[in-house]
């Protein structure tokens, strides 16, 4: 009753078969030997047929805990011999992708690793960190190799910092599914290069992409011009009001160190004013009558006037527009807003395309706060590898079930 209680939990059918359970009360383990049906045939991948067993080799899998006890099946794991002589081991339908482990575990710490640093999750289960990550990296390299981009047209593409200072890792993620596509070292123009190449292993075309977003760097335009050529590339409204926030915020601390009225204000001013407190709001509408003597009250105005414009969607009128407001602004005497002014210019044509595409890199910024957030509680990565499997974990929506039927 005992072995038929456990082969029904397991799973296991013929020709295999629990052999016997043993039970160590001071190791808090239970072993579970199993073992196969003496004169049984095998199927091996990529070889027509069933062979009868040549020999065996004795296998250990760790598999999910029994209550609070580690549980391991002791396997004796039968080798056949194929029709062209050679010896080819057979691999029960519990064996997991990683040496060890079975099928269920594995999905096991999948499934904590999404939720969990790897330090956590080695504590909970007995293993070690590196055993963790390597299950981890295992199945999102197999993810990987069987996931097809093409159907891919539209893209976002942004970079994160991996350490402190200026290391960075880029993102690639698909538009429509909010999925991340690809991830690597650097945030130059052979980031985009490496991308197109891995793109075209995965079923796509460069050539095929419709559209992307991407920050204003020259870098990430130069890849995108030379290696996705058909792409229309657009600077979302977002990253545009960033710029003339930081140009606000610029001239407010210029202005307050012969104004100390202005202490006090950052935030006032960063902020949505309908997000604003009462009080907050009336001390910001106070500044702002002030515009025609003080400075900052008018970079203020000119930072709504282009959220106003970036609202619209008429291409046409919003050329128009951000034209005469980069005159006006280039007119007036509010220094760092005129380097938002120069910056629409000469990207006048991608901020543009927001007005059509409203492509935006936001649920990008979005999967990049979720990784800086798993780095922090994991207190680093020392490896970009690691980063990259944490990051598709996190935003890689990869598909785990083909590679095994317990993962999500």
């Amino acid at each position: 009753m005992t072995a038929k209680l456990f082969e029904a939990a397991l799973g296991i059918t013929p020709p295999w078969y629990i052999n016997g359970v043993e039970f160590d009360v001071a190791k808090k383990t239970l072993s579970i030997a199993v073992d196969f049906i003496a004169g049984s045939r095998f199927a091996v991948p990529g070889v027509e047929g069933s062979h009868p067993a040549h020999d065996t080799v004795p296998k250990r899998y760790r598999h999910l805990n029994f209550f609070q006890h580690e549980c391991h099946l002791e396997v004796r794991v039968p080798r056949v011999r194929v029709p062209d002589g050679g010896i080819r081991q057979v691999e029960p339908d519990w064996a997991g992708r990683l040496a060890g482990f079975t099928l269920l575990f594995e999905a096991l710490i999948m499934a904590m690793c999404r939720e969990m640093t790897f330090a956590a999750v080695s504590r909970l289960v007995g293993l070690s960190w590196h055993q963790v990550v390597a299950i981890c990296k295992r199945y999102v390299e197999l993810g990987l190799e069987q996931a097809d981009f093409s159907e891919v047209k539209r893209l976002a593409a942004d970079e994160t910092s991996k350490a402190r200072g200026h290391d960075y890792i880029t993102l690639v993620a698909d538009a429509d599914l909010r999925r991340v596509l690809f991830v690597t070292e650097g945030r130059d123009a052979d980031t985009i290069k490496a991308f197109a190449a891995d793109f075209t292993a995965h079923g796509s075309d460069p050539k095929a992409v419709e559209s992307i977003s991407i920050d204003m760097s020259p870098a990430f335009i130069k890849g995108v011009t030379k290696h996705l050529p058909n792409a229309r590339i657009t600077f979302d409204k977002f990253h545009v009001i960033a710029h003339a926030s930081t140009a606000v915020d610029k001239t407010r601390r210029i202005e307050q160190k012969t104004d100390p009225s202005l202490k006090g204000l950052r935030w006032k001013l960063l902020r949505d004013r309908a997000s604003l407190l009462p009080a907050a709001r009336a001390d910001l509408d106070a500044l702002v009558t002030q515009v025609t003597t003080k400075r900052t009250a008018r970079a203020w105005l000119y930072k709504e006037q282009l959220r106003e414009i970036l609202e619209r969607k008429q291409i046409n009128v919003v050329r128009d527009m951000l034209t005469q407001w980069a005159t006006n602004v280039m007119r007036s005497k509010v220094e760092p807003m005129k380097e938002v002014a120069k910056m629409i210019r000469s990207h006048l044509d991608g901020i543009i395309a927001w007005t059509q595409t409203r492509q935006t890199n936001g649920f990008l910024e979005a999967i990049n706060g979720l990784f800086q957030a798993a780095k922090r509680k994991a207190r680093g990565y020392g490896r970009f590898s690691t980063m990259r499997t944490v990051v598709f974990l996190l935003a890689g929506k990869l598909d785990f079930s083909k590679i095994n039927p317990h993962a999500a």
